[in-house]
């Protein structure tokens, strides 16, 4: 059970699958109807036993980051790019952009460093939260959805390296 303080920091609900009603047939489809059931009643992230405990540890650093973010009351500014973190609104020339918590997420991520360059894998681990930089094109896949929002040269790609934002809009 996942104590009122844990949930109200938006950590990951803990479920124990077991062998129950599981369908041999399609096993991934009680895996996913769990996870969209688990994100759709309000959880940040989601998470199924077994697990390792580096994983469940960068997954709650990971929300640590998010609510540290909203919590210093900060806007981060980047030229005409504005993010907010406590309400979690974005403006590009005072014009509002729609993003996904993943988007927001990187977004932040890069704004608290601009002029950085931070690899997929160091990406998937601080914003993602993976304890492994498993996937590193579901950075790529992001990236590409914040320029079609933002603009081509949002972000910049430091080729064989990663992503970063400008040091000076």
């Amino acid at each position: 059970m996942v104590s009122a303080r844990a949930r109200a920091v938006g950590l990951a609900h803990v479920v124990d699958r077991g062998d129950r009603g599981r369908d041999e047939r399609h096993p991934h489809r009680d895996d996913e109807t769990e996870l969209v059931v688990g994100l759709s009643v309000g959880a940040d992230d989601y998470i199924t036993k077994p697990f390792s405990p580096r994983e469940l540890m960068a997954r709650i650093r990971a929300v640590l980051r998010r609510v540290a973010y909203a919590a210093d009351g900060v806007v981060l500014r980047h030229g005409g790019l504005e993010l907010d973190p406590a309400t979690r609104q974005v403006r590009l020339r005072e014009a509002e952009v729609h993003l996904t918590p993943i988007e927001f997420d990187l977004l932040a991520h890069l704004l608290a460093r601009p002029g950085g360059v931070f690899r997929r894998e160091q990406l998937l681990v601080d914003v993602w939260g993976y304890a492994e930089g498993a996937g590193p094109r579901t950075v790529d896949s992001h990236v590409r959805a914040l320029r079609r929002k933002l603009g081509e040269d949002a972000v910049r790609t430091v080729h064989g390296v990663g992503y970063g934002l400008e040091a000076s809009p």
